[in-house]
């Protein structure tokens, strides 16, 4: 059983909750255990999408005061040990197999910018606020650094790892670090997690992991096998002969029905623990 976190599946959509919403769902060494156990739990059986959200006014105050507070008092090999841990977290996140969807309202600080970074879609509302705080304790960002930067860039990075400014959402919009704005987060949060799953699961999968592998690659004859390959294998798929084929006949592909068969992500979802 989690304590500080939930784990709800419902057809091809599972939800992670943080859960400490009377501590702003700061983290610490249980919350990310928790997490990190979570994440492998799914990565068994990857979910058709996998929605990251928060019990709560704000979706993450960062990291837990207490705990930074113990953690300042114990010695280099064990913050090492213990950084290593929220790092296995955010790589496990940015890895996860199917796609990702973070939705986003209230105070989103510190590492909290690591986790919206490693998912692939990020929605936010008008009121939600965003910091990286570290260099006011005299720390830095530094386990989340590589996916804020490549979420909103070096300059960026620069500019907000080192001020510690706060931004609203609109900023965070125009920075990358989330994709869309809605007052309604709900209800377009429900229509994106409709807009994913209408597509083929293994195929997300696959685009995912070629993304990864292209970053950055030049473009060369390596390059061309990798793509011709990716796309070839999916065309003679199981999932690829469905999609074709229900696209020709113009019907439902049968991942898209087994979908409406569980009702989708609905309201009332089934606690995997």
């Amino acid at each position: 059983m989690f304590e500080q976190i939930q784990l709800t599946q419902q057809g091809g959509v599972a939800t992670l909750t943080l859960n400490r919403p009377e501590k702003h769902n700061a983290f610490g060494d249980a919350m990310i255990a928790e997490l990190n156990g979570a994440l492998a739990q799914l990565e068994a059986q990857p979910p058709q999408l996998l929605v990251l959200r928060a019990n709560g006014k704000h979706f993450s105050a960062g990291a837990d005061l207490a705990w930074m507070k113990s953690q300042a008092k114990m010695s280099e090999a064990h913050n090492l040990s213990d950084a290593k841990e929220l790092a296995r977290l955010m790589h496990r996140l940015d890895a996860f197999p199917s796609p990702t969807l973070v939705l986003v309202d209230g105070a989103a600080f510190g590492g909290a910018l690591g986790l919206i970074a490693c998912c692939d879609i990020a929605m936010a509302t008008p009121r939600s606020r965003f910091c990286l705080s570290e260099v006011k304790l005299g720390l830095i960002p530094a386990v989340i650094s590589p996916f804020v930067a490549r979420a909103i860039g070096q300059r960026q990075s620069r500019r907000y790892m080192m001020t510690a400014e706060r931004f609203d959402s609109e900023t965070a919009l125009k920075l990358g670090l989330i994709h869309e704005l809605t007052d309604n987060l709900e209800q377009d949060a429900e229509q994106m997690i409709a807009t994913i799953t209408a597509n083929g699961p293994k195929a997300m999968q696959a685009c995912k992991s070629l993304l990864k592998q292209i970053d950055g690659h030049p473009f060369d004859e390596p390059l061309a096998d990798l793509t011709s390959s990716a796309i070839a294998q999916l065309r003679v798929s199981d999932e690829g002969q469905e999609g074709l084929g229900a696209f020709f006949e113009k019907r439902t592909p049968n991942w898209v029905q087994t979908n409406n068969q569980d009702k989708g992500h609905s309201k009332e979802s089934q606690d995997v623990n």
